[in-house]
């Protein structure tokens, strides 16, 4: 993890800072997550390089090697879970908070996922269609920047592997070209999408005291097929919420079946509503069903 470097290093010294990512032309085809790493992280060096060429009797390059730029918080979607399905773009945004005593002059932030930040260890990368970030600059010293990307399912969420913690990439250029970045500044959670379809609970009406079953399918997203399929062996909460309230208090847990089947049966003493509710995961989001209303007689 690298964590400040200054122009110095990072230009006059390139081969060690980015030796990691010298991917070439005839090998991105078979590492293109690396491939779009390399250049993202190229094009931010080359900013930060051009920002401390513009000050007066400074060249390319050319910088105090203990740069005082600093990344003070990194906030990705707004510290929710990423949950993508099978088609859907999902846009996330990532918040910079960066100080330099000059000023801030742009940030820069990424996704990636794999086992360490090099060529043949990652896996997956998520990057910002426009690399300038859109900065408030609420302070001489101080801005919080914008960075926009777009999760695509069919794109960059190529395998179903690819579910579970990512690694959140964040640099700052100040204004008198002061460059730091981090490699893994915080980490992500990108999660396959969940869904409960096809809820039923019978019979309606009922006696109060008799017995209800309760029917559903629990499946989430595969990314390699880009198809929902059914979630098997995981353990499902059947709620219920009395009539005129909305709050549900859980009954029961249950397992889905090798196919994501459920059904289990439960004791109807008042009317109300009742749903299966399947609690998120490392790699899969929480779902919720539709609710049934039972009516008890």
């Amino acid at each position: 993890m690298r964590i400040r470097t200054s122009l110095a290093i990072a230009t006059a010294a390139g081969a060690v800072a980015l030796g990691a990512f010298a991917v070439p032309a005839a090998q991105a085809d078979e590492a293109p997550a690396a491939a779009k790493v390399s250049s993202f992280v190229n094009g931010v060096k080359a900013d930060a390089d051009a920002k401390a060429a513009s000050r007066s009797g400074v060249k390319a390059g050319v910088t105090t090697v203990d740069g005082d730029v600093t990344i003070d918080k990194v906030t990705v979607n707004g510290n929710q879970d990423i949950v993508a399905g099978t088609s859907a773009k999902k846009t996330v945004n990532i918040y910079v908070t960066a100080t330099d005593p000059e000023g801030i002059y742009d940030a820069a932030a990424m996704l990636w996922h794999g086992t360490s930040f090099d060529e043949d260890h990652i896996d997956g990368a998520i990057i910002p269609e426009q690399q300038e970030a859109d900065c408030d600059n609420w302070s001489a010293t101080s801005a919080t920047c914008k960075i926009t990307l777009t999760v695509d399912p069919a794109s960059d969420l190529w395998d179903s592997a690819l579910a579970g913690k990512w690694n959140v990439y964040a640099a700052a250029i100040g204004n008198d070209g002061d460059f730091m970045e981090n490699d893994t500044y915080k980490n992500v959670w990108i999660k396959r999408a969940a869904q409960i379809t096809s809820m039923n609970a019978a019979p309606e009406p009922v006696k109060k005291g008799k017995t209800i079953t309760a029917t559903a399918n629990l499946s989430r997203a595969s990314w390699s097929y880009l198809k929902y399929y059914g979630y098997g062996s995981q353990s499902v909460q059947l709620q219920f919420a009395k009539s005129g309230s909305s709050t549900y208090t859980t009954v029961k847990t249950v397992k889905t079946s090798s196919t994501g089947a459920l059904k289990t049966t439960a004791t109807a003493n008042a009317s109300g509503t009742w749903r299966f509710y399947f609690p998120k995961n490392g790699t899969t989001s929480a779902a919720t069903s539709a609710g049934d209303y039972v009516a008890v007689n």
